[in-house]
């Protein structure tokens, strides 16, 4: 599909223009303070991910699991300490949440060449998008000025979860995350199940990998094409594709990688406008990993 630039406008969605058009973002946000910022983060990401592809799509899932809890805040890089009790070790997240180390890093350029200015909600941002454009995928502008968190939502529509969950074009999952869908649903190819059995036991091995589809370097639209054959990895995605309301667009996004593009570019900016910290609320971490 190539990686031609989307520009996206804000506030697509009336439903949403209250909660996202108050919080004071924009593009230029760093242009005076910090402006080397995007590129210090593409030569990170670009480094990260020409070493290990992966990087890209773990990532990618940090940036969604900062967002769906109490908005895009940096609370998924806070370490649990003696007092407080982070999203990291959260179920969704033991054992299959990375990339922090790749965020560390950028956060120690960005600070030696700006200290004390770019929040690591915002390089979170910036890195999730560069993950995506390395990869092929498409890129899209991000709006900037969220700050962080000091303590660990909105929702979208179903056409932006459907757009979103096509993520799933890159990375790998745990076999404890697809044992049961291999082993016991109905709505799944057969040979794809036996495929994936060779890899996941019955019982053991749950943590080995399994690709989220058959090219999990390269975002593209395949994640749609696997669900219309029913071979999508999870439970939770082969639900797009099996007899309901999201029907239509999973198909019409397995025939139009450009549609696919276009749509993931726009939810992307609309999820990581949820509940941002603007003004004087957080604060702007020095290290990402601990509040100041």
């Amino acid at each position: 599909m190539g990686s031609t630039k989307l520009f996206v406008t804000l506030c697509v969605l009336p439903l949403l223009a209250s909660s996202f058009c108050s919080a004071q973002l924009s593009a230029n946000f760093y242009a005076s303070s910090c402006p080397n910022l995007q590129t210090i983060v593409r030569n990170a990401m670009t480094t990260a991910v020409n070493g290990q592809p992966r990087l890209g799509a773990s990532i990618l899932r940090l940036f969604f699991h900062d967002c769906f809890v109490n908005g895009c805040d940096g609370s998924i890089l806070l370490d649990d300490t003696a007092t407080f009790t982070g999203e990291k070790n959260a179920n969704p997240n033991r054992n299959s949440a990375r990339g922090f180390e790749v965020i560390d890093t950028i956060k120690t350029r960005v600070e030696a060449a700006c200290n004390a200015t770019v929040s690591c909600a915002d390089i979170l941002a910036l890195s999730a998008r560069d993950g995506v454009v390395l990869l092929g995928g498409p890129s899209w502008t991000v709006p900037l000025g969220r700050r962080d968190a000091r303590t660990a939502s909105q929702s979208l529509s179903a056409s932006d979860m459907t757009a979103l969950s096509g993520g799933h074009t890159i990375g790998f999952a745990r076999c404890t995350t697809f044992r049961n869908r291999i082993y016991n649903d109905t709505n799944i190819n057969a040979a794809f199940a036996t495929t994936r059995r060779a890899g996941c036991p019955a019982s053991g091995g749950d943590a080995r990998l399994a690709p989220l589809d058959n090219t999990q370097t390269r975002f593209d639209n395949n994640y749609y094409t696997n669900l219309v054959a029913q071979r999508g990895l999870l439970h939770s995605d082969q639900e797009l594709f099996n007899g309901g309301s999201q029907d239509a667009l999973v198909r019409s996004y397995s025939t139009n990688g450009a549609t696919f593009a276009r749509d993931f570019a726009a939810a992307m900016v609309r999820m990581g406008n949820i509940s941002p910290l603007t003004g004087r609320n957080g604060e702007i971490r020095r290290n990402c990993r601990a509040v100041n």
